[in-house]
């Protein structure tokens, strides 16, 4: 089946964290965890937090409240209230607004075969970031889980982002970065679905996967 549409995930897909605003609580301490030590974190999390979403059970604060927990632990800092404030930092759509080189010049591209959407747990204002980080444009509907009322993986709000485009879930494909999130729930649908996996957490998954938007791009073109 051909594809029509590409939707694109942000967060550690389209825009990265800004880690210097996001660790200032860290900083502050004098501590200055690595950009190795924090991709360790990220991989080790998505692993324990798809384990734990596919067991069914119920994370309290999700993700970044695994991750953070982790990233405490390993540079030794033992304070509940830093930890809330790193996730509410991370939660800040804002916060997020680190692009990679070439972002916008592959999105053009992509868009001149496809239509293009994005699809985000996000805090309603996602557009806005996209927009100062000038790729907005570049999209043909932003569906953010802030004014849906619905959070990935929940098959709502990839129906809405289908309908806003007006593609069949069969001639779709979806990119984002969590195995549990956004791969089970873009195919649970019916829609293709490439791990957009910076951190090589999948490395060893047997899924379809890209590291960049330059490798996604070479693999739309052979059609996956």
């Amino acid at each position: 089946m051909s594809i029509k549409a590409v939707f694109f995930d942000v967060g550690n897909t389209l825009l990265f964290l800004n880690q210097t605003e996001v660790l200032r609580p860290l900083y502050e301490r004098q501590v200055f965890p690595t950009s190795e030590l924090l991709l360790h974190i990220e991989r080790q999390t998505k692993r324990e937090f798809d384990s734990l979403q596919q067991a069914g059970a119920t994370v309290d604060h999700g993700f970044w409240h695994i991750y953070y927990s982790h990233l405490l632990r390993a540079v030794s800092v033992s304070d509940e209230a830093i930890r809330g404030e790193l996730v509410s930092r991370t939660r800040m759509s804002a916060n997020w607004c680190k692009i990679r080189r070439h972002t916008r010049e592959i999105l053009l591209e992509l868009r001149q075969t496809y239509k293009l959407g994005v699809i985000s747990n996000a805090d309603g204002k996602i557009a806005e970031v996209l927009a100062q980080c000038g790729i907005a444009d570049c999209f043909d509907n932003i569906t953010d889980s802030g004014i849906v009322g619905k959070e990935k993986p929940h098959p709502a709000i990839f129906e809405a982002a289908l309908r806003s485009l007006g593609v069949p879930a069969s001639e779709s494909l979806y990119t984002g970065d969590v195995y549990s999130v956004d791969y089970l729930g873009a195919t649970s649908i019916g829609m293709q679905c490439v791990l957009f996996d910076v951190s090589g957490a999948y490395r060893d998954a047997s899924v379809p996967r890209a590291e960049s938007l330059e490798e996604l791009e070479s693999q739309l073109k052979r059609n996956i």
